[in-house]
């Protein structure tokens, strides 16, 4: 991840970088770049041909960012956290702020992720026994899910704050 052009701190940074690739008229280092970054070949095409103004925005960074970790991490396979992973999107696109602080170095999703499940391990209450009748089981079942406003909130503060994600 990120292991030819490394991590940037901003969308900024890599329109820099990516007009530095543009200026040598080198489109396969500005390809690679945008590749590197969770973009498409087209996306650098559409800039190295002067149809858009810069390689990204600001939404489409963090975007990128997300879409490398989260192959990374393979974090698709869970449909759980596929749901915040899709809830991390929904903030950028509505939240400037969340946008910018998720390309931010030193944040990750799988430090969000792990601040999701840390409250919902810390969470855990035992399930109503006619509940847990109906499903068949017995004993000790317990269950930690935050809901979806909660999830949000963790988001943000993770992202924002830098905080331990309580929400």
């Amino acid at each position: 991840m990120f292991d030819k052009f490394g991590e940037f701190d901003s969308w900024e940074e890599i329109n820099r970088a990516a007009e530095g690739q543009k200026a040598e008229g080198d489109k396969e280092a500005l390809i690679e770049l945008a590749i590197e970054n969770g973009f498409d070949e087209a996306d650098a095409l559409d800039y190295f041909e002067d149809a858009v103004p810069e390689l990204c925005t600001a939404q489409m960074a963090a975007d990128g960012k997300l879409k490398i970790e989260e192959e990374e991490l393979k974090a698709g396979r869970d449909e759980i956290i596929s749901d915040w992973i899709s809830y991390i999107r929904t903030q950028i696109f509505s939240d400037d702020n969340i946008a910018l602080a998720v390309r931010k170095k030193g944040k990750s999703l799988k430090g969000c992720i792990g601040q999701i499940l840390k409250w919902g391990h810390s969470n855990m209450r035992e399930i109503n026994p006619d509940i847990k009748k109906a499903a068949g089981f017995s004993g000790n079942v317990k269950l930690g899910m935050p809901s979806a406003l909660t999830v949000h909130n963790i988001i943000k503060k993770y992202y924002l704050e830098g905080g331990n994600g309580k929400a």
